[in-house]
């Protein structure tokens, strides 16, 4: 990629859901990275965003209120973000939005640009595309000629994998161009841990312990999780444990009990941070459907734990299979799960995949990542800068 370098510090608009998802994550990540590098960044949303710290320098959260009126079933969000975006643009002199997840902000940015551009003040939108947002809701023929539209009339699109990226021109008119810029991880905070004693609270001396982190949806497939932990437990003595908070973990706790391993499967909820209970587990469980990219494997190998993953979407391109973890495809269940037990089972055959995986990730150090978004700003800066001479 070709790097341009910005004339000044640059005054950012962050939008995104506020929700523990990666695209939430991301935004947050990247924004608190900008600020550590002068930038001014303005986060956007309903609520707060869950990894945001507004006491730090150069960051800023602004809320959007929802104004609920009888005649709206539903309150109309996307205006009144939009209405939101206007006015720290207005007040902050915004250079540009960076906005995470085509629905609904993309549009949202779209509709501020034009109304701020009728008062004659000219701002740039960045669109990151991250997942679902392209292949599911995108795809929702409600909701396809929007996200098209939206993805048009961005400055510039991003994608956080070449999987999605391909998925993005394949199904929607998008005669923009789309960059790749991957997710990362911060590995000043995601690291090896040894905290003592965490580890015994979820796993008896001898045994192994396997994590899985999600938003526990249906895409996650938190049923196969648990498949893949039986299968595993029936060969070596393993614990698991569950992170996380969704709308299939009812169903999920409801297995545990009819398979009667409640002692063994440990739900704990949301957790943040999470680094230190990746860093106590041996491998991390992932057969989702299919991911973008799969920020929460990263995280994991970032802390040392190899992943064992569906062979799907962006997974691919971050997992070296029988290198730093192993990928699963669909007709493929019970060898993947011969070769975790093969692994769980040689000390030094799991040492050699912990330091594959630590290797792995440190490809992805947010430190390598950042340049590229800030090259992207410094080619709209100079843009701009034409356009007003």
């Amino acid at each position: 990629m070709h790097t341009m370098t910005l004339e000044r510090p640059l005054r950012i608009g962050m939008v995104c859901y506020p929700t523990y998802g990666g695209s939430g994550v991301v935004a947050t990540e990247l924004g608190k990275a900008l600020a550590e590098r002068g930038h001014s960044v303005h986060f956007i949303s309903n609520t707060q965003p869950a990894r945001l710290d507004v006491f730090r320098e150069n960051l800023y959260f602004h809320e959007v209120s929802m104004v609920h009126y009888p005649l709206f079933e539903h309150s109309p969000y996307v205006l009144a973000l939009t209405g939101k975006m206007v006015e720290v643009a207005r007040e902050q002199q915004l250079d540009l939005f960076h906005v995470h997840y085509a629905i609904p902000h993309a549009t949202a940015a779209h509709l501020a640009k034009e109304i701020l551009a009728s008062q004659g003040q000219r701002i740039r939108v960045v669109t990151t595309l991250h997942g679902t947002d392209i292949t599911l809701v995108g795809k929702d023929p409600n909701y396809a000629p929007v996200v098209s539209f939206a993805i048009q009339q961005s400055d510039e699109v991003t994608a956080v994998s070449e999987y999605l990226r391909g998925e993005t021109l394949r199904y929607f008119d998008c005669r923009k161009d789309v960059l790749v810029i991957s997710n990362f991880v911060d590995l000043q905070r995601f690291k090896p841990f040894a905290r003592a004693g965490l580890r015994e609270r979820f796993c008896p001396p001898g045994h192994r312990l396997l994590v899985h982190v999600s938003n526990f949806r249906r895409v996650k497939r938190i049923d196969r999780v648990l498949e893949w932990y039986r299968a595993i437990a029936a060969s070596i003595p393993t614990s698991l444990l569950m992170v996380g908070d969704g709308p299939e973990l009812p169903k999920a706790e409801q297995t545990v009990k009819e398979w009667g391993i409640q002692s063994k499967v440990h739900f704990v909820g949301r957790q943040d941070p999470v680094e230190e209970l990746c860093s106590a587990a041996d491998l991390m469980l992932l057969p989702s459907e299919t991911e973008s990219f799969g920020l929460a494997a990263l995280e994991a190998m970032a802390c040392g734990v190899p992943v064992m993953a569906s062979e799907a979407g962006g997974l691919t391109e971050l997992i070296q299979d029988g290198i730093n973890g192993i990928l699963v495809s669909e007709e493929g269940q019970a060898r993947g799960v011969q070769r975790a037990v093969e692994i769980l089972n040689n000390a030094e055959l799991l040492q050699h995949y912990r330091n594959a995986a630590l290797q792995r990730a440190s490809q992805y150090n947010i430190t390598h990542i950042l340049p590229h978004y800030e090259s992207l700003y410094a080619g709209l800066q100079v843009q701009s800068s034409s356009e007003l001479t």
